[in-house]
C-alpha cells in the first residue's frame, strides 16, 4: 500500500513538474521572469490546479518518507517562486509566507489538526469523529503536570508503521501536541484555522 502510494505521489510531481514548465516557458517568451508574473488566464489556472492537488487528500501523505516529501516541496517552492518572481537564489520561507501558502509538511499538519476538530465539533463524518475519543469523555484523567488540560485525546497503542500513520493515532497524537489555546472548547472554526495556521508557521522546523 505504502508503495503504491509513494508511486502516486511521485506521478504527481512529475505532473506538476510538466505544468510548471508550460508556465515558465510562457513567462519566458514575454520576457518576464525576473519580475512578479502577469500569469494570465491559462497560467493562473495551471498553478491553480497545483495548489489544489498539493492539498487534496494530503492528509495521507503524513509520515512518507523525506525524499517524496522533498520532492513534493521542489513543487510547491518552484510554483512559488514563478507566482512573486523570487530568484532561485532566494530563501523560500518569506516568499512562501507572503503567499500565505504552508510548507508541504505544515500543509499535512493543518489539514489532520482540522480533520480532529471538525470530529469534536460534530462537523465531520463518524467514522472519523469515532476515531477521537476525549479522556474525559471515556472517564480518564490526564497526567497531574496537565490536570487542567480537558480536551486532551485517547492515543490508542499501535505496533507497526502503518498503524502510527493512521487518522486514530496520528491524530490524536498531533492534536495533544497542540498549544492548549488551540485545544480549547468553544473555538470557532475560523479562529482555530487562523491560530493553527499562524502556529505551523512558527514550526516549520517540525
Amino acid at each position: 500500500m505504502f508503495i503504491a502510494l509513494s508511486y502516486a505521489w511521485s506521478g504527481i510531481v512529475r505532473v506538476h513538474s510538466v505544468h510548471l514548465m508550460n508556465v515558465v516557458r510562457r513567462q519566458l517568451a514575454a520576457n518576464s521572469q525576473t519580475k512578479p508574473v502577469d500569469l494570465g488566464r491559462k497560467s493562473a489556472c495551471r498553478l491553480t490546479f497545483i495548489s489544489c492537488c498539493l492539498d487534496y487528500f494530503n492528509s495521507l501523505l503524513f509520515g512518507i518518507s523525506d525524499g517524496l516529501l522533498r520532492r513534493l516541496q521542489s513543487v510547491q517552492n518552484a510554483a512559488a517562486r514563478l507566482v512573486t518572481g523570487a530568484r532561485r537564489c532566494d530563501h523560500i520561507t518569506p516568499v512562501l509566507r507572503q503567499l500565505h501558502w504552508l510548507p508541504v509538511r505544515q500543509l499535512v499538519l493543518f489539514k489532520i489538526a482540522g480533520l480532529v476538530y471538525q470530529s469534536l465539533a460534530g462537523a465531520a463524518p463518524a467514522y472519523l469523529a469515532d476515531d477521537c475519543c476525549l479522556l474525559s469523555d471515556v472517564g480518564l484523567r490526564p497526567l497531574r503536570s496537565n490536570s487542567n488540560d480537558t480536551r486532551k485525546l485517547l492515543v490508542p497503542q499501535t505496533h507497526n508503521k502503518l498503524g502510527d500513520r493512521s487518522f486514530s493515532a496520528a491524530g490524536r497524537r498531533l492534536w495533544n501536541d497542540l498549544p492548549p489555546g488551540l485545544r480549547r472548547p468553544g473555538l470557532t472554526v475560523d479562529s482555530f484555522r487562523k491560530s493553527l495556521k499562524t502556529h505551523l508557521f512558527g514550526d516549520q522546523s517540525a
